[in-house]
This record gives C-alpha cells, sequence and structure tokens, in this order.
C-alpha cells in the first residue's frame, strides 16, 4: 500500500506530503464493514417480531462496544474531491454487497444485494434476503427466512418469518385520510402507526398495504395476497384468507380468517366480513356480511340470490 500511495503522490504531483499526511487527508477512502459475531438466539427472534425497540437495545450496544470484526476496504484508486461527501453512519454489507445503516441489527446470514438500502434501527433475522433497490426503512423488522423482492419499500412495519414480498410491493406508506374542515379546507388525517403482516404471508408484485391511522394495520398468518392489490389503513384481515389480483379494500375493514376474495372485488371502509366468506369476482361489498357462504353482485348478496336475479334479466331482454 506504501508504494502504491508513493505512486499516486507522483503520479499527482504530491512529492511534497509524505503518506501519512496523504491517509489524514483522505480518511473518506475508507469505510468499515461489521459482520455480527454472535446469531440471533431463538427468544430473541420470537421477541423480535414485536414494535418495542428495547428489547434490541443490548444487542445494539454490544456490536458498538467491539462484538464485531471491522475490515479496511480501498474504496478508490483516486483521490476523493474536496467537494465529495460520504456518510460514514452507512457501510458496505459483506454478503450481498448492499448498504446498512450502522445502527442497524442483521443476522450474519442475512443477504442485501448491491443496491439495497437497510436504514436505522432495522432488524433483519437469519437468512433474510433483500433484493437490489429495495429500500428497508428506519424500525422495519423483518422476521427469519423472509425474502424481499427487487425495489421493494418498506416503513413502519414489522414482516413474520418466512414471508414473501414481491417486486415493487410498497408497505408502511400514509393511508389515503382527509378532512374537510368548516372553510371547505383539505386537511390530512394524522398516519403515525403500523403495518404489522404475520408469518407465511406472501405477497404479490406492486401490492401497496397502508399504515395504520387508529389501529394498526393487520395481514394474518398464512395469507396470500395476489398483484396489485390495493389494502387500506386500519384494514384488519384474518388467517389463511386468499385475496386475488386487483382487490381493492378501502379503510378500516375487518375480515375475519378463511376469507376468499376473487379478482377484482371492492369492499366500502368501515365494513365487517365474517370468516370463510366467499366473494365472487367483481362483487361490490357495501355493507356488514355476518354469516359464512358465497355472495356475488354489487351489492353483494348470497350467491344464489344472485345468479337468479342475473337469470331473470336475461330473461327480460330476450
Amino acid at each position: 500500500m506504501a508504494f502504491r500511495l508513493r505512486k499516486l503522490l507522483l503520479t499527482n504531483g504530491c512529492s511534497s506530503y509524505n503518506i501519512s499526511t496523504v491517509m489524514a487527508n483522505n480518511k473518506n477512502k475508507y469505510s468499515t464493514v461489521f459482520t455480527p459475531l454472535r446469531p440471533i438466539s431463538n427468544t430473541c427472534m420470537n421477541n423480535f417480531l414485536s414494535t418495542d425497540q428495547s428489547t434490541f437495545k443490548p444487542q445494539v450496544d454490544s456490536l458498538k462496544s467491539g462484538e464485531s470484526t471491522a475490515t479496511l476496504v480501498l474504496q478508490h484508486d483516486c483521490c476523493l474531491d474536496d467537494d465529495a461527501v460520504v456518510d460514514q453512519d452507512f457501510q458496505k454489507w459483506h454478503n450481498g454487497g448492499g448498504t446498512f445503516h450502522k445502527s442497524a441489527y442483521i443476522h450474519r446470514t442475512a443477504v442485501i444485494e448491491f443496491g439495497a438500502v437497510v436504514h436505522s434501527q432495522s432488524l433483519l433475522g437469519e437468512n433474510v434476503s433483500i433484493g437490489s433497490g429495495a429500500v428497508v426503512g428506519p424500525d422495519v423488522t423483518i422476521g427469519q427466512s423472509t425474502r424481499v423482492g427487487y425495489n421493494v419499500a418498506l416503513t413502519n412495519c414489522t414482516i413474520g418469518d418466512s414471508c414473501v414480498i414481491h417486486n415493487g410491493v410498497c408497505i408502511g406508506q400514509d393511508g389515503f385520510g382527509f378532512l374537510v374542515d368548516e372553510q371547505g379546507n383539505m386537511l390530512k388525517k394524522p398516519q403515525h402507526l403500523k403495518v404489522k403482516i404475520g408469518n407465511h404471508v406472501e405477497i404479490g408484485a406492486n401490492t401497496c398495504i397502508d399504515r395504520g391511522s387508529w389501529r394498526d394495520t393487520i395481514v394474518g398468518d398464512h395469507t396470500k395476497i395476489d398483484n396489485l392489490v390495493q389494502i387500506g389503513h386500519n384494514v384488519q384481515i384474518g388467517k389463511n384468507c386468499m385475496i386475488c389480483g386487483q382487490v381493492g379494500i378501502a379503510g378500516s375493514v375487518t375480515m375475519g380468517d378463511y376469507v376468499t376474495l376473487g379478482g377484482r372485488v371492492a369492499i366500502r371502509d368501515h365494513v365487517c366480513i365474517a370468516s370463510r366468506v366467499r366473494l365472487a369476482a367483481s362483487s361490490c361489498v357495501t355493507k356488514d356480511i355476518n354469516q359464512p357462504g358465497d355472495y356475488g353482485g354489487f351489492p353483494a348478496m348470497p350467491i344464489g340470490k344472485w345468479r337468479r336475479q342475473v337469470a331473470a334479466q336475461r330473461q327480460t331482454f330476450k
């Protein structure tokens, strides 16, 4: 390295400076890569699906106190410009080449691909995979063996174990909530809560799930969501639900377990749907459904009644 720096000095006309001066003036050429030595225990992983960040302070503090290895990496062959700005809080992850904030707690087996960014105080469990272009925002928790695809944006959320988040998914952004005041002005309703995704959930490409305003948005265990689905703020979805493509669920909807929504089903806000309800494609739910069974039409009604109405309309127009 000394020979290489002497060569750079001679090439750039810096012969009047010694090597130590160049190293001191160009400290931004170097960054540290932290690799946690201790894996996360099962107890820690169970706790880490809670939103209480104090649970993880001991782990983060232990990393800061020296329970990690630092590797010096030369980033450039030439000197940085005087105007160049390098954020020393972000480092290069050893497994995949992505970028992570030094305050994030990441299991050593996690993969962060080149172009992905993990922000401060985020928590990534064992065997998590983050695809290129994905952004894991501050205070996001991802459980073990979860795979996050390309160009995914995660903020204000907790994701369980063994989930699959496909390309282009957005989770945790503000919901569509506005109020009109006495003067007729449109005011934004605060959106301060989170999205909680259970275990073994699969979310299709370009689906959006909004964060909560008065309660957390929740998706239960083993629920499967297709592409291009919109789930509004404060929605709570039970376990083992199937939601097909282009479904739109307005804010504050409550759904039970084993609910199936066909393609392009629309559900208005503040509606409750009982467990084991199945809705035909292109149905529209305008009021509560309290009994399990099959429903269809606009407005949604028991499937037998809807089919009779459709048959009667066909007879009328013959």
